[in-house]
C-alpha cells in the first residue's frame, strides 16, 4: 500500500467517525440523554456486580440469581424515571424498584394457582401487568413508570422461574437495585435533564363508553397478552413472553400512535436482531467486547428512545441477543424468535386497538 492509500484510509475513517458524531449530535444534542444512557449502565453494573457478592447472597434460596434480577429492577427503575432534581429522582428510583420487586413477589406468589387452569397458566400473570403498564399511566409520569415495573418484576420472575421460596431474594434484589440506580443518579446531578416518559406516549384523548382512555390502553394490551397466552398454550411458542411485552408497549393513546409504534418497533428488531446474530462468534471468543458493545447500544438505547422509537428498538434488540449469548444461549432459532414474535405481538397489538373501544386523537 503506498502513502496515497494510507492517506485515503485516513480520511475515511476520519469521514466515518465525523457521520457518527453528527448522527449523535442530531438524536442527543444537548448530551442530557447520554448522560442518562451511562446512568443506566452504572445502574446496571453496581446491582450485577453488588448481587453477585458471596456475602449477600449468602443464604438466600436464590442467591444465584439476585444478580440478574437487581440489575434488572435498577436498569429499567432507570428507564422509567423522569424527575429534574436529585431528590425527587431518588425518591422516584426507590418506588419504582419497590414496585419491581411487588411485581415479582405477586407472580410468585399467584403464578403455581394458575397451574392447573392450562400449561401456559403461569403466563396470565403477566395479562395483568400488560393492564397495569397501561391503565397507571392516569396517575402521570410515576404512574408509568409503577406500571412497567410491576410487569417487568413479573417477566423477570417469570424468565427465572422464581418461586416462593425466592421471595427473600426478590427483597434484597430490590434494595439492591434502589441503591444501584440512586447513587448514579445523585452523581449525574443537575447536567441530566430526563426526558419525560410522557414523550413516548402522547397523552391520550377523552376516553369512551365511560371509559377512561388508560383504561382502555390496558384493556387493549391485556387483550393481546391474553391472545398471546392463548397461542401459547395452542401451539407452544419459543418465547412467548416477548410477544406480550411486544404487544403490552406498542399500545399507544391512539389507533394511528399505536400502528405507528408497531412500524418502528418491528424496523428497529429487523435491524437490530440481525447484527446480533452476526456477533454471535464474538460472544464466544471476546465476551468482553460483547458487553461494551451492549452497553454502547443501551447508551444509544436511552439517547433514541423518546423520539427515535425505531433506533432504540434496534438497540435493545441487539443489546438482548448478544446478552443473551454470552450467558450461553447460542441457539440461533431460539435467538431469532425475537424478531417474528416480535412481530406477531405488534400484530395483535395494533388488531387491538383497532378493534377494542379504537381510541383516536382530537383534531389538532
Amino acid at each position: 500500500m503506498n502513502p496515497t492509500d494510507d492517506d485515503q484510509s485516513a480520511l475515511n475513517a476520519r469521514s466515518f467517525v465525523t457521520r457518527g458524531i453528527a448522527w449523535i449530535e442530531r438524536i442527543d444534542p444537548g448530551t442530557h440523554r447520554r448522560i442518562k444512557g451511562l446512568r443506566l449502565v452504572t445502574a446496571y453494573g453496581i446491582a450485577a456486580s453488588l448481587g453477585t457478592l458471596q456475602d449477600i447472597t449468602h443464604g438466600l434460596s436464590g442467591g444465584v440469581l439476585l444478580g440478574t434480577l437487581a440489575s434488572g429492577f435498577a436498569l429499567w427503575a432507570s428507564v422509567s424515571e423522569a424527575r429534574t432534581t436529585r431528590f425527587e429522582s431518588s425518591r422516584d428510583l426507590a418506588v419504582l424498584c419497590l414496585a419491581a420487586g411487588f411485581g415479582a413477589a405477586l407472580f410468585v406468589i399467584l403464578a403455581p394457582l394458575l397451574h392447573g387452569v392450562a400449561r401456559a397458566g403461569p403466563e396470565l400473570m403477566l395479562v395483568t401487568g400488560a393492564f397495569l403498564v397501561g391503565y397507571l399511566k392516569r396517575f402521570g409520569v410515576l404512574g408509568a413508570g409503577l406500571g412497567s415495573q410491576i410487569y417487568i418484576g413479573q417477566l423477570l420472575a417469570y424468565g427465572v422461574q422464581l418461586g416462593t421460596a425466592d421471595l427473600p431474594t426478590i427483597a434484597v434484589a430490590s434494595a439492591i437495585a434502589a441503591l444501584a440506580s440512586i447513587v448514579p443518579r445523585v452523581l449525574s446531578g443537575p447536567a441530566e435533564r430526563p426526558a419525560s416518559v410522557a414523550a413516548l406516549s402522547p397523552g391520550p384523548p377523552a376516553g369512551r363508553n365511560g371509559l377512561s382512555a388508560e383504561f382502555i390502553m390496558g384493556l387493549q394490551a391485556a387483550c393481546g397478552a391474553l391472545v398471546v397466552v392463548a397461542l401459547n398454550e395452542a401451539f407452544d411458542l419459543a418465547e412467548s413472553a416477548w410477544a406480550i411485552t411486544a404487544c403490552t408497549y406498542v399500545v399507544a393513546g391512539s389507533a394511528t400512535g399505536t400502528v405507528e409504534r408497531v412500524r418502528r418497533r418491528i424496523i428497529g428488531t429487523l435491524v437490530g436482531v440481525p447484527i446480533g446474530l452476526a456477533c454471535l462468534p464474538l460472544a464466544l471468543h471476546a465476551p468482553l467486547l460483547i458487553w461494551c458493545a451492549a452497553a454502547i447500544a443501551m447508551i444509544i438505547y436511552a439517547m433514541a428512545l423518546p423520539e427515535r422509537y425505531d433506533v432504540a428498538c434496534g438497540a435493545f434488540a441487539f443489546t438482548l441477543i448478544v446478552t443473551m449469548a454470552v450467558s450461553g444461549l447460542h441457539s440461533v432459532p431460539l435467538l431469532a424468535a425475537r424478531a417474528w414474535e416480535t412481530l406477531i405481538g405488534g400484530m395483535l397489538g395494533i388488531i387491538a386497538a383497532t378493534i377494542i373501544f379504537p381510541l383516536r386523537l382530537p383534531r389538532q
